[in-house]
């Protein structure tokens, strides 16, 4: 920036300052005019570079970046034309007023550059490689990107018009310790969704089981939305439950999509103990096959798990595409089974009680005939 303001002075020199207020208005004018025509210009570079940037296939580069860039052009250009004015005009008195304006304004775009820079590094180099540290980095970065530019910008900004940063920045360090004891639960939700973003139990869009929903309601939804402080989950009844983070590192996380979208389903099925056992286990195997959606290998197969009180407990045990139809799976085996044991006589057993009425002559007790003969 100094260099500039050597260069703005050289060329303030050539206009000469020590005209009267009249001249200098009218050279300002004319310093407008020029920096008009210059913007006409970078505008009119900016579209040309914006209209054949499809052939960046590398960077792939979107319209907001160079809408930002047309931006960044215009408040520099602005800043020179202000810092002409002030020279020419001899306010130098607000010259550092103008330089620390300038800063803050020029640390939107900034941030808008930076993500877009991360968007492409994610888009060209995080996917391609086998490790997720450069995956976490970039989510990260873009997560304080804003807070960290802003903040330097004001640190710059007030160092700029001579306030002395520092008994600021100890301030809030006091400050912040006092605000860590006062807000530990949010702070530990903030510590817990950074190691989410660092361990990654679970991805947006996976389907996980969930522990905290309204009684009556789906046990499982995916994952829509991992923040700093909660996560938020969209169940299958369209409900949307949003868990603090500190609450899910201490919890068992039951992931369904993990590894694959592939999840083998079990079903426990009874049938009567004088029932053909496997008569019964070749039925159950063909509704599985009879679903399009359950796979032929690995094969759906039938086991027995042990005797019950009044049944013999089998156990359909199937592999199926799509996780997140566990459910049509259990109800359409569970609904096709009983038609085709219904078919071939094959009993489905329920519980029974044997009850015995016998009819005896009453007992009298001779304590009774007692006490009543003693009351005559």
């Amino acid at each position: 920036m100094e260099t500039t303001i050597q260069y703005i002075d050289r060329l303030v020199a050539l206009f000469g300052t020590k005209d009267s207020l009249a001249n200098n208005l009218a050279k300002a004018v004319a310093v407008l005019f020029a920096a008009f025509l210059l913007w006409l210009v970078v505008k009119r570079i900016l579209t040309a570079l914006e209209n054949r940037s499809f052939t960046f296939r590398f960077l792939r580069v979107r319209k907001e970046l160079f809408a930002v860039f047309r931006k960044m052009a215009g408040l520099v250009l602005i800043w020179l034309v202000g810092l002409i004015w002030i020279r020419l005009l001899q306010v130098t008195a607000i010259e550092n007023i103008l330089h620390a304006v300038f800063i803050l304004f020029v640390a939107g775009p900034i941030r808008t550059i930076l993500i877009v820079l991360l968007e492409v590094l994610e888009r060209n180099l995080a996917e391609r490689t086998e490790t997720n540290l450069d995956n976490i980095v970039i989510d990260l970065l873009n997560k304080f990107s804003g807070a960290i530019v802003y903040a330097t910008a004001a640190v710059i900004a007030l160092d700029v018009l001579g306030v002395n940063v520092m008994p600021f920045i100890a301030g809030a360090g006091v400050l912040g310790v006092a605000v860590g004891f006062a807000a530990k639960d949010t702070l530990s939700n903030l510590i817990a969704g950074i190691l989410l973003i660092i361990d990654r139990p679970f991805e947006i869009g996976d389907r996980i089981e969930v522990w905290s929903v309204p009684t009556g309601n789906a046990s499982w939804g995916d994952v829509i939305e991992i923040g700093l402080r909660a996560t938020r989950i969209k169940t299958t009844d369209n409900i949307v439950v949003i868990i603090p983070n500190n609450e899910i590192m201490t919890r068992d996380i039951v992931n369904y999509t993990s590894i694959s979208t592939s999840i083998r389903v079990r079903i426990n099925i009874g049938i009567a103990y004088d029932a053909d056992l496997p008569k019964a286990k070749n039925l159950i195997v063909e509704a599985a096959r009879s679903a399009d959606w359950i796979l032929t290998n690995p094969a759906p197969k039938v086991v027995v798990r042990n005797f019950g009180e009044s049944s013999v407990d089998l156990q359909a045990r199937v592999w199926i595409k799509d996780a997140r139809r566990r459910m049509d799976t259990i109800d359409y085996i569970t609904d096709t089974v009983k038609t085709l044991f219904d078919k071939n006589g094959i009993e489905i057993p329920f519980p029974k009680r044997d009850i015995t009425i016998a009819d005896r002559p009453a007992k009298t007790d001779p304590d009774l005939k007692k006490m009543a003969a003693s009351l005559d």
